[in-house]
C-alpha cells in the first residue's frame, strides 16, 4: 500500500442534516435502505451510528487492512475506537486503486489499468452523489466522509497520481515530481488529518508529513523503483546532476548521484523540520505513532547519509539493530 501513512477541500455532500435523537436515511444498496441514529451526547460532536449493513460494510474494509497490511492494522488499531472505521474505509478505497496499479490481478496494458482507475473513480463519484453506493467499500468511504466531513475532493487528486504510475514513469521536472506527491502521499495526510484530531490550521502541515515520507520512500527505494519501471527523479536534476539513467540500471553510484541524492535527503530534512510541532498537536492517543512515524524515517534518511548517498549497491532501509532502540526512545520520550 503506498500512501496511506500513514496523510482546497470540497467537503462531502451530506445527504440530509438531522439533529441529535433524530432519525436519517441513507440507502446503501438497490432497494434497501440504511436507517441512522444520532447518538445524544452531551458534549462534542454527535455523529450516527451505522446500521447492521453499513456496519457490513466497514467490516470488508477492515478485513482488506487486514489482509493485506497487518503492520497498518494494528497501528490502526492504536487510534481511538471512533475512528477507526473511517480508516480501515480509507484504506479500503486506496487499496482498491493500488491493486488496479500494482497488484497481481491487473489490467495487462496501461490504458486498460486507467480504465479501470476511472471506473473505480467514477463508482465513488456516484456514491458521493447519491449518499449511498451498492460496492461495500465506496458505502463505507462515502458514509466516513459524511461523517467526519472528510475533503473527499482529495480522492479525486490521488486518483491522478495513481494515473500516472500506470505505465512506466519518468518524471521531467521538480514541478511533476511535487504535483505527484501532493496528489499521493500530500492528499491522503489532508484526509487522514481530521481522523488524527488534527486542528484546522495545522491540515497542511499533515500533507507536508506526508509528502516528506513519500520522498524519503523514493530516495530509499531508487533502485527498487527503477525495477518497476519507475524514475521519480526529475529528468531534469538529473541532467543538472550528470546521471544517467544506464546508472540507475547498472547500479553506479558516480559522483552527480550522491549529489542528486544529498539535495534529496536535504530537501526532505526541511520537509520534517517544518512539521516538528505537529505531534503535539495530535489528539494524545495518536502522538506516539506520529512520533515513531516521524523518527524511524528521519532515520532512514540518517542511513541513506552514512552509506555515502550510495542506494543502488546498499540496502537503504533502517536495519533492525537501529529500528529497535529508536522506537524504544520514541516510545520513552527520550527521542524528538
Amino acid at each position: 500500500m503506498r500512501n496511506l501513512i500513514g496523510f482546497g477541500c470540497e467537503r462531502a455532500r451530506v445527504v440530509a442534516s438531522s439533529r441529535a435523537g433524530s432519525v436519517r436515511i441513507m440507502r446503501v444498496s438497490g432497494a434497501s435502505h440504511l436507517l441512522l441514529r444520532r447518538r445524544p451526547s452531551a458534549s462534542g460532536p454527535v455523529r450516527p451510528v451505522p446500521d447492521a449493513r453499513l456496519r457490513a460494510a466497514y467490516r470488508v474494509c477492515r478485513r482488506m487492512q487486514w489482509r493485506h497490511d497487518p503492520t497498518f492494522y494494528w497501528a490502526t488499531r492504536q487510534l481511538p475506537a471512533e475512528v477507526r472505521p473511517a480508516v480501515h474505509a480509507l484504506y479500503g478505497f486506496l487499496r482498491g486503486a493500488d491493486q488496479i496499479v500494482d497488484g497481481r490481478g491487473r489490467p495487462a496494458t496501461p490504458d486498460g489499468r486507467r480504465s479501470a482507475l476511472d471506473d473505480w473513480q467514477a463508482q465513488l463519484d456516484r456514491g458521493l452523489e447519491r449518499g449511498f453506493s451498492a460496492h461495500p467499500v465506496i458505502a463505507a468511504v462515502v458514509d466516513a466522509g459524511i461523517r467526519y466531513e472528510l475533503p473527499m475532493s482529495e480522492l479525486s487528486v490521488y486518483m491522478d497520481s495513481m494515473r500516472v504510475d500506470c505505465g512506466p514513469v519518468r518524471l521531467g521536472t521538480r514541478e511533476d515530481l511535487d504535483r505527484y506527491m501532493r496528489g499521493s502521499a500530500g492528499a491522503v495526510g489532508l484526509l487522514m488529518a481530521p481522523l488524527l484530531g488534527t486542528p484546522a490550521p495545522l491540515h497542511g502541515e499533515m500533507a507536508s508529513l506526508g509528502l516528506a515520507f513519500q520522498l524519503t520512500n523514493f530516495i530509499r527505494d531508487v533502485r527498487e523503483d527503477y525495477a518497476l519501471d519507475r524514475v521519480y527523479l526529475p529528468e531534469e536534476d538529473r541532467v543538472r546532476f550528470g546521471v544517467s539513467e544506464r546508472d540507475i540500471a547498472e547500479r553506479r553510484a558516480t559522483p552527480g548521484f550522491r549529489a542528486l541524492l544529498e539535495r534529496e535527503v536535504g530537501r526532505a530534512r526541511e520537509l520534517f523540520a517544518g512539521t516538528a510541532r505537529l505531534p503535539d498537536a495530535l489528539s494524545p492517543g495518536v502522538r506516539p505513532g506520529i512520533r515513531l512515524a516521524r523518527n524511524v524515517y528521519v532515520g532512514v534518511l540518517d542511513h541513506v547519509e552514512s552509506l555515502g548517498f550510495d542506494v543502488l549497491r546498499r540496502r537503504a532501509a533502517l536495519p533492525p539493530w537501529r529500528f529497535g532502540p529508536l522506537a524504544l526512545r520514541t516510545l520513552t520520550g527520550t527521542a524528538g
